[in-house]
């Protein structure tokens, strides 16, 4: 078995930071989210692996993720010019793919506990294909699965305006090689893409085997800052402790927390779960729970909490600072006091709030 990762989307729901960055690469828990899911594919005992990239970020994906030897994988690149849908993705890995069964993943998902039971699962009774579900509260932004009586697949939907279920299909395939009849014969949707939904409702259409699981587990799509933080408060509830830098007997650490190699802290309270990044500086300062700081970074004077910052950051004297999702080499300061202004510098589609 073989498996096909997709990470060539273009992440326009967490710009800015996808400005400049490929959103699969965005960290949680100071690891990049694509990260979690290669580890998963090996843990599972996969070891080829086709990364679907695109133009803008493929450099980034290669230097990141390299051969793929660092997960126990042998990685192949392979290039989509335009996001153009998932089945269009297996249409352009079909030389890689052969007629290997493979598990097709999207690289900003998050599963915890893996996906080895589910590919055994497919192993063993070795469907044409298998698809996960969950329940959602607005399926509308979804795939959608509707079951029959007895719980098979009857019928799959992209997006509907009026969801016939509740139940959402999660950003992992299993596939036989019967998926490139199916992909090969579905023509573009109104979108313009070849939706991966559309493949599976063929193969139900020519009564080929398409079984379904139900997550019970946690999954979330991280294409938005609130999903985001999400999965790094529940990375960070499975924090091992660890200390390899410098606390100072001023500095107050409550529960799980990790303090990377030359990090210092000195006069603070650090409350976790927290990951505090290697060579990271914290001084007279509050750190409260599901926060993770990456490499590099300066918090001064300042409070943070239920947040990521990225490498390179700084927090400088600034008041409470929750739930957000702060990009690299980012300083943030007080404003002047006169006259009361905010004083802001904006990249495209910025979301902000501002007390009054």
């Amino acid at each position: 078995m073989k498996a096909l990762v997709l990470s060539g989307g273009a992440g326009t729901r967490l710009r800015p930071i996808t400005h400049t960055s490929a959103k699969q690469l965005v960290p949680v828990a100071n690891k990049p989210v694509l990260f979690y899911g290669l580890e998963s594919i090996a843990a599972a005992g996969i070891r080829d692996v086709g990364i679907i990239v695109a133009p803008d970020t493929a450099g980034e994906i290669r230097g990141a993720v390299g051969d793929g030897a660092r997960f126990g994988l042998r990685v192949t690149y392979l290039p989509q010019q335009a996001p153009l849908g998932l089945a269009h993705a297996v249409l352009i890995a079909r030389d890689f793919l052969g007629d290997d069964d493979f598990v097709m993943y999207l690289g900003d998902n998050f599963i915890v506990g893996g996906i080895t039971d589910l590919v055994e699962e497919f192993r063993s009774t070795r469907p044409d294909a298998q698809i996960l579900l969950t329940k959602v509260p607005d399926p509308r932004a979804f795939g959608v699965a509707e079951l029959d009586v007895d719980g098979r697949v009857a019928r799959l939907e992209e997006k509907p305006a009026h969801p016939r279920s509740d139940l959402a299909l999660v950003g992992v395939y299993l596939f036989s090689p019967a998926v490139h009849e199916a992909v090969r014969a579905i023509r573009p949707s109104a979108r313009g893409e070849l939706e991966i939904t559309h493949a599976l409702q063929w193969l139900i259409d020519a009564r080929r085997t398409v079984t379904s699981t139900i997550v019970s587990g946690y999954w979330k799509d991280t294409g938005n800052v609130e999903d985001m933080l999400e999965v790094n408060r529940s990375v960070l509830e499975l924090l091992t402790p660890a200390n390899e830098g410098s606390v100072d007997a001023a500095t107050e650490i409550i529960g799980r927390v990790r303090i990377g190699a030359g990090a210092s802290v000195r006069g603070s309270r650090i409350v976790g779960p927290v990951v505090i990044g290697a060579g990271t500086a914290v001084e007279n300062s509050y750190i409260g729970p599901s926060t993770s700081i990456a490499e590099n970074c300066r918090v001064t004077g300042s409070e943070i909490e239920y947040s990521i910052v990225l490498s390179g950051s700084s927090l400088h004297g600034v008041g409470r600072v929750e739930a957000s999702l702060i990009g690299r080499n980012v300083e943030i300061t007080p404003a002047p006091p006169i006259p009361a202004a905010h004083r802001l510098v904006l990249g495209d589609h910025s979301k902000v709030q501002i007390s009054s």
